[in-house]
């Protein structure tokens, strides 16, 4: 079994201003494992978003990266070299695609002298219902044949893939909600207390932070319900 880790807050900064990203990793960093840079802040200000916030903070680079393996094994590769702590791939794309991701990150951080980044497989987001798409613990079962460190999956789905991958597998929850708070756009959500009981290692919270009136006290506050 893999221990937990230290601190399983992965805080969301999904906007599009630079000096505002840097503010709220500033704000939350104390508090947070991991500050996620997510598609909306890499296209406006690309590499320079994840060197300014790395200072702060352990980066989860979510690009969800999908193409054919080649093109993955190169953008996984140029974004090991950035130094991040996880990236994501869609599992969807495949098997083969998911290890060149695995290749590309050994690669990248080697050149740069990083430690490498972990390559979690998205399987269902956590804003759609996922009824016609394939079985999340299917999608982390190849993904974890094919080399990677963990999957990103929902809460309700959390307890079946642990079931198949076993606990060498880091599991890492999107849509988490504290307790009473909007769900805004995520279909499928849990408080950051069900989602550890169900078997999660890392918890991902973005707007119920970076939305409210005093992020930092925001996430201390959902820290010490989870430590």
């Amino acid at each position: 079994m893999i221990p937990p880790p230290e601190n399983p807050l992965v805080v969301a900064i999904d906007v599009s201003d630079l000096g505002r990203a840097e503010s709220l990793a500033r704000a939350v960093g104390p508090a947070a494992g991991m500050v996620k840079v997510g598609l909306e802040l890499f296209s406006a200000h690309g590499p320079a978003s994840v060197a300014r916030i790395r200072k702060i903070a352990p980066v989860f680079l979510d690009l969800k990266l999908h193409d054919i393996p080649t093109t993955v094994e190169r953008a996984a590769r140029n974004a090991a070299r950035l130094g991040v702590a996880m990236l994501t791939v869609h599992a969807l794309g495949g098997e083969a695609m998911v290890a060149a991701a695995v290749r590309g990150v050994r690669q990248g951080s080697e050149e740069a002298g990083h430690a490498a980044p972990g390559v979690l497989a998205v399987t269902v987001l956590s804003s759609l219902s996922g009824e016609s798409l394939a079985s999340p613990a299917s999608l982390a079962f190849e993904a974890k044949a094919a080399g990677a460190a963990g999957t990103v999956v929902s809460g309700e789905d959390v307890a079946v893939v642990r079931e198949v991958t076993g606990e060498e597998f880091c599991l890492v929850v999107p849509g988490i909600r504290p307790a009473g708070s909007n769900g805004h756009d995520q279909l499928r959500v849990l408080t950051p207390e069900e989602a550890l009981d169900a078997g999660a290692d890392y918890l991902v919270i973005g707007r119920p932070i970076t939305g409210s009136i005093d992020p930092a006290a925001t996430a201390k506050s959902i820290l010490a319900t989870i430590r």
